[in-house]
Formats: C-alpha cells, sequence, structure tokens
C-alpha cells in the first residue's frame, strides 16, 4: 500500500472514529455528491434509505451518512467497503472499474436509446442486472443494493467551441474518468482524453489543463461546471452506471427483518435517485435552463449522431474485447440483447 493511501486510510479511520458513539448495529454510507436531497441523486438516495431503515427497524439498524467525498477517493472507499472499514457505498463507474473491470461493457456509445429504456436495463432485477450483479458480487464479495444510472445521459462541455459535427472535438482536451472506454471515446472522435480525478475536474477547466469534460445534465449543474465552460453540447453518447454496495459479512449479521428493511428500502432510494436526477435536468434552478444562462448549448441532430456512433463503437467494442476478453464480450452481448428487448 502507498504512503497515500496509508494516509488516506488513517485520515478516514479518524472521521469515523470522531463520530458520535456507534450503536451495535451502525451502517456508514458513503457517496461523492452534496448530501442534499435536492441536489444529486446520491443525496437523495442516501435519505431516503436512512429514513426508511432507521424507522423500518425501529432504530436497531442506525445509518451514517458520509458525502462529498468525506472518506476518500471513490475507489479507496470501494476498499474500505471490501474491507469493511465503512458499510456501504454508492460509487462511480470510475471508482468501480478499479475493482471490477466488467462495468466497462456499460461504455458502449450510443448504445442506449433512451432514458427509459435505460431505466429498465440499468437496474439490478433486469436480466442484465441480475447477470450483472452476480458476477461483480463473486469477483469483489461486495454484494449489489443498487444499480441506475449516474444522472442521465451525458453531455459534453468545453471552454473553446461548440461541438455540432465530430470534426469539432479534434484537439479538444475533454477530461475523462479513469476508464478505458472513455478515453477511447474521445480518442476515436478527434479529442485528447484527459483522465482525472472528481476532486480535480473544477480546477482543471478552471486553469485549462482540460478544455472541457463530459457527464450528465444533473452533475454539470450541481458541480457549478457552468462558470467555468462557455458551451455545452447534447451528445447523449453515453450513460454510465452509479453501483450502491455493501459489505457482504454486515449484511449478513442483520436479521431476517433487518434484511427486508434494507432491501425494500434501497430499492425505494433508487426509485427517488432516478426521479431526483430527471427534475434537475428539468428544473429552472438546476438543469438545462439554468445552466443556458451562462452557457451556449446546442443539440445533435441524430442523423450527425450515427457518424459520431459509426466512428466511436468499433473503437470501444475492439477495447472490451482487447482488455476483458471472452466474458466481457459475452457480458457486452447480455447487455445489448437486454436493450433491444426493452426498446420493443
Amino acid at each position: 500500500m502507498s504512503l497515500f493511501n496509508k494516509i488516506t486510510l488513517a485520515a478516514a479511520a479518524l472521521l469515523l472514529a470522531s463520530s458520535p458513539a456507534l450503536a451495535q448495529k451502525t451502517m456508514r454510507l458513503a457517496h461523492l455528491n452534496p448530501d442534499s436531497p435536492f441536489e444529486s441523486h446520491s443525496g437523495a438516495m442516501a435519505a431516503v434509505f436512512k429514513n426508511l431503515v432507521e424507522t423500518g427497524t425501529n432504530g436497531s439498524v442506525k445509518v451514517q451518512l458520509f458525502a462529498n467525498g468525506q472518506l476518500g477517493k471513490d475507489n479507496e472507499v470501494i476498499q474500505q467497503v471490501r474491507d469493511g472499514i465503512v458499510e456501504s457505498t454508492i460509487s462511480s463507474a470510475g471508482g468501480i472499474a478499479q475493482h471490477y473491470k466488467m462495468v466497462g461493457v456499460f461504455d458502449m456509445p450510443f448504445a442506449f436509446p433512451n432514458i427509459a429504456v435505460a431505466d429498465k436495463v440499468m437496474d439490478k432485477d433486469s436480466d442484465f442486472g441480475k447477470k450483472f450483479s452476480a458476477d461483480l458480487q463473486a469477483k469483489t464479495g461486495l454484494k449489489v443494493l443498487g444499480l441506475l444510472d449516474s444522472g442521465g445521459f451525458f453531455a459534453i462541455s468545453n471552454s473553446k467551441r461548440p461541438i455540432k459535427t465530430a470534426a469539432d472535438m479534434n484537439g479538444l482536451r475533454i477530461r475523462t474518468m479513469t476508464l478505458p472506454t472513455h478515453e477511447t471515446t474521445v480518442k476515436s472522435l478527434g479529442g485528447q482524453p484527459t483522465p482525472l480525478p472528481w476532486a480535480e475536474v473544477y480546477t482543471s477547466l478552471q486553469t485549462g489543463v482540460a478544455d472541457g469534460q463530459m457527464n450528465p445534465i444533473p452533475i454539470i449543474a450541481f458541480a457549478k461546471f457552468d462558470e467555468v465552460q462557455k458551451f455545452l453540447s447534447i451528445t447523449n453518447h453515453v450513460i454510465t452506471p452509479y453501483i450502491w454496495t455493501m459489505n457482504q459479512k454486515f449484511y449478513d449479521g442483520l436479521t431476517a427483518d433487518e434484511k427486508r428493511v434494507v432491501d425494500n428500502a434501497a430499492e425505494v432510494a433508487v426509485g427517488a435517485g432516478r426521479g431526483i436526477s430527471r427534475i434537475i435536468e428539468a428544473s429552472t434552478e438546476k438543469g438545462l435552463p439554468k445552466l443556458g444562462k451562462k452557457m451556449t448549448i446546442n443539440a445533435i441532430p441524430p442523423a450527425e449522431l450515427k457518424k459520431f456512433a459509426a466512428v466511436a463503437q468499433p473503437a470501444v467494442r475492439k477495447v472490451i474485447e482487447e482488455q476483458l476478453g471472452a466474458e466481457g464480450v459475452s457480458m457486452l452481448n447480455a447487455m445489448l440483447a437486454d436493450i433491444d428487448k426493452a426498446s420493443k
């Protein structure tokens, strides 16, 4: 373990130790985003889950919330959950990828035709969701509590020019998560992928380390990227998951009734997370109307997006084949089959 990771782990342990005295069954739930249920989907999920679990178990299970990445970087907190230091976390695909590379299958560009289909497929109880969750659990030991989108389809913002055709991507330094599939998508379209941790994105955009970034509208809004970006192009090129996991040993230590409450609460909380993302996207206070006050927004016509897809899809499929092998191709094909079924 590196010195940095040791320091981060020690800081997390100190923060946890300084919390109020823990009940016999206390579930510490961490996530990256603001704690307000009206600012982010993970904030909404955490708030709803805490309320339902604590009331449903009559206080026998307490839920402590750690928002805004208080306990460390995404991948570090996932490791803490695996190690039993933290009980649960709601994680981005970028964090999960460092523990479970198969998450990259979600990154096939333009695979999901609309948000309704994404809701059906990107769910732990869908045909594909069951296969994906079981494989993740088998390889990491983590129990999957929830699977949903990270806030909607990705759009691309930048400080240089509107993106109307693939040629407009040429030379743009676009921040991505540390996902080979995302990096390949940007590179295939002529951009320069610039992988950066979430905590550094705003400053990097502000200082010009990166020209732009790609994220769902709710994340662009609460991160205040409209303060450091001039143009927003609605590409809808990818939709990535947020994956909610729990330490299996902690879950196994719950009573049957407590497990039922936790499972039901997680299901309802995921629904709340989906809903708040759609509300934020549409709201004048936090969504596209708000971003439009400072940014020039353009939507790319479907005919032009087909040209984007024709370039990006083969490149990303090749990465999946090379890095995830036959198992990855099988997982990708299972997802595409479920998308096709949900689209009918």
